[in-house]
């Protein structure tokens, strides 16, 4: 077992001296990035994600090193050109597990909680989700099949949070165009959580900017649309528990009371938020193409 650092738990005090910068610079900038309660219900998101981590990595790192140990089609070694590999590899993988969290209720159901502040600022980094880390490790499981090793990618993953982090500000407008066609930036993240309808479910990257654009789900963020942060129907709470749980309760809830049929109650699990069994629902795509229709961009 490589002896890697948990680089989270180093970076924490990072973390805290860059709020204080943040919030120093867009009060100077007469930018209200922070509002108290909204903060605390961040950090105390993140909090409880670093506690649950504990439980939630042990269970990752149990399932990674049973595909390694008896799955494995290859043996990558540790290395620097493997960590190359596994750099796009693993930024892949969040893309494609970071649109599905996007587009399937059963996985919006942990992510919703990363969107559920009205506020965008570092803090809202830290807003984690605590179920999440359970069940969407499976979009990393093709790697140990590969022959990475899991010290490896649970690295790697870090790695990639860690770059997040810097992204989730107002603080910085824009960066040279080049940086902007290739990475993920705070102006292609702040899209992504806009809950304006031409930026629902669009700029889904980790690091790299380059999968929306290869796969049709990139937008820029536009001067005339100024983005308008938090959920489409937002849930009105600073409590902790209520932001972790909330979603669960309202998707079972949807599920499992009234009369429909057993197919639709399980389609309630897998279709994108915003759907509904009778056709009553509109889901990011509807909304998008109706403002579509009565906006013009330029």
């Amino acid at each position: 077992m490589p002896d890697f650092p948990n680089i989270i738990l180093y970076a924490i005090p990072f973390f805290v001296l860059a709020m204080l910068l943040e919030l120093y610079i867009t009060a100077k900038q007469h930018i209200k990035a922070y509002e108290a309660k909204d903060a605390f219900s961040s950090i105390a998101m993140g909090l409880g994600n670093v506690l649950l981590g504990f439980a939630s990595k042990a269970l990752v790192l149990m399932v990674f090193f049973w595909v390694y140990n008896n799955f494995r089609l290859f043996t990558v070694p540790i290395v620097w050109w493997s960590f190359v590999l596994l750099f796009f590899a693993d930024d892949f993988a969040y893309y494609c597990f970071h649109r599905v969290s996007h587009e399937c209720r059963i996985f919006w159901a942990s992510h919703v909680v990363h969107h559920s502040s009205k506020h965008y600022n570092l803090s809202t980094a830290l807003r984690q989700s605590w179920s999440g880390g359970f069940y969407t490790f499976i979009f990393w499981l093709w790697l140990p099949l590969l022959g990475f090793h899991p010290a490896m990618i649970l690295l790697q993953m870090s790695v990639s949070l860690l770059y997040q982090f810097w992204i989730h500000t107002e603080a910085i407008n824009k960066t040279p165009k080049w940086f902007e066609a290739i990475f993920n930036t705070p102006s292609h993240h702040r899209v992504h959580h806009g809950s304006n309808p031409i930026y629902l479910d669009r700029n889904h990257a980790g690091i790299l900017i380059i999968w929306d654009r290869l796969f049709g789900t990139f937008q820029p963020e536009l001067k005339e649309e100024k983005v308008k942060y938090g959920l489409v129907a937002n849930i009105e709470t600073y409590n902790p528990i209520k932001i972790a749980f909330i979603e669960w309760w309202l998707m079972f809830k949807d599920a499992l009371l009234g009369r429909k049929s057993l197919r639709n109650r399980i389609l309630y699990l897998f279709k994108p938020p915003g759907w509904k069994h009778d056709g009553s629902g509109e889901v990011s795509d509807d909304l998008r193409n109706k403002w579509l229709k009565n906006n013009t961009i330029k």
